[in-house]
């Protein structure tokens, strides 16, 4: 009887952990993505995320990181949505969250299942390896294209021919010389769905991104106010934003049985309204959000998306709880309450202004109160 070989035998263990797709490719697989990578940050495209900028050395290739790399194993779970992630969009009073965050967080989950994978490798062919997920400065998706997993879609996310475009992706770096897979193909074809579907118009062109106009960008990664000329066209997505994965023709194929249970929709998560969003203390903010990436955004941030939101909802019910926050101690929430307060009841924001110029006997305060609420 023929063994196994090592690399079908890993497969099967990364099912058996709950992986939905696993292929393998050379460590120097994919390496157009190092140029790809310096040309978008020369751009400037990354906005704030200056973490891309420091480490770009490391993330150009996996010999960068780690020298000693042969091989890389690329990894995929599935968080497959059972419902249209697109339902919320005209529930004005409620928040929208990505699929990927009403959950539980995919960092803790796929790290398990890696670190699981990668003490079994070492049992059945001992060899230095590295395990990884997100949040180390790694290229996950050309490596999953080189690996076979999917091909980077015109959104530049990962597109799947069996899961879509809802796949967390992870990897093992090892030193063992593994039989690489053949790398996918691009299967977009003439098809733009997700390009029409951004809200922000972040796409200049078809397999290219920019992370300054993208909404999941705008209610994660930045930090200050959020630019005047994105906030109505982001609705009542406060944390993220769907829109491109969602209208993919490919996920029809993505099988929602196959999702990890770890990633099933809390139920205050799911539909938040947003007047308790609103309410929210540091504390209370903690509580709501233990155990789901949302936590690492902080209270201020997600305080300051529900009022972009409750700006653009039309809801009457929703003034007081924004003109309570016009003296929060966080000045960006000061900002975005103030912009929400004139787009729900202009006539209140308008006495509110006079009043506090009459109380400070400082004009300059009008001012300050229309740039808040108009730039």
């Amino acid at each position: 009887m023929i063994e196994d070989k090592l690399e079908d035998r890993i497969k099967r263990e990364a099912a058996a952990l709950g992986f939905a797709a696993c292929g393998i490719a050379r460590a120097d697989a994919a390496p157009r993505s190092g140029q790809r990578l310096r040309e978008w940050l020369g751009d400037g495209r990354h906005g704030d995320m200056i973490w891309m900028e420091e480490r770009a050395h490391h993330r150009e290739s996996p010999t960068g990181l780690w020298p000693e790399v042969r091989s890389v194993i690329s990894l995929g779970m599935s968080y497959a949505p059972s419902s249209n992630p697109l339902a919320l969009a005209n529930e004005t009073e409620r928040g929208r969250i990505s699929v990927y965050a009403q959950g539980g967080d995919y960092h803790d989950v796929v790290k398990r299942a890696l670190k699981a994978l990668g003490r079994w490798m070492a049992a059945e062919a001992p060899a230095p390896l590295k395990v990884f997920v997100d949040t180390a400065p790694v290229m996950e998706k050309p490596l999953a294209e080189a690996a076979g997993l999917g091909w980077q879609g015109k959104h530049t996310n990962l597109v799947s021919r069996t899961q879509g475009s809802w796949l967390f992706l992870g990897a093992i770096y090892t030193t063992l010389d593994l039989q690489p897979d053949t790398a996918a193909r691009a299967s977009c074809g003439s098809c733009d769905a997700c390009q029409r579907a951004c809200p922000t118009d972040a796409f200049p062109s078809p397999y290219q991104l920019d992370a300054r106009r993208c909404v999941s960008y705008l209610t994660i990664e930045h930090s200050g106010p959020i630019p005047a000329e994105f906030r109505r066209a982001i609705g009542n997505r406060i944390y993220g934003c769907d829109d491109c994965l969602a209208v993919c023709p490919w996920n029809k194929f993505a099988v929602t049985a196959r999702a990890n249970r770890a990633f099933l929709p809390r139920a205050e998560l799911a539909a938040p309204e947003l007047a308790d969003l609103l309410a929210l203390d540091d504390p209370s903010f903690r509580q709501v959000f233990s155990g789901s990436p949302i936590k690492r955004i902080g209270r201020n941030k997600m305080v300051r998306n529900a009022l972009i939101a409750a700006g653009n909802s039309g809801r009457e019910a929703l003034v007081a709880p924004v003109a309570a926050l016009l003296d929060d101690e966080a000045p960006v929430v000061r900002g975005a309450a103030v912009w929400a307060l004139a787009r729900l009841d202009p006539v209140r924001w308008s006495m509110e202004r006079q009043r506090r110029v009459v109380a400070e006997a400082d004009p300059s305060v009008m001012a300050e109160w229309d740039a808040l609420a108009f730039a």
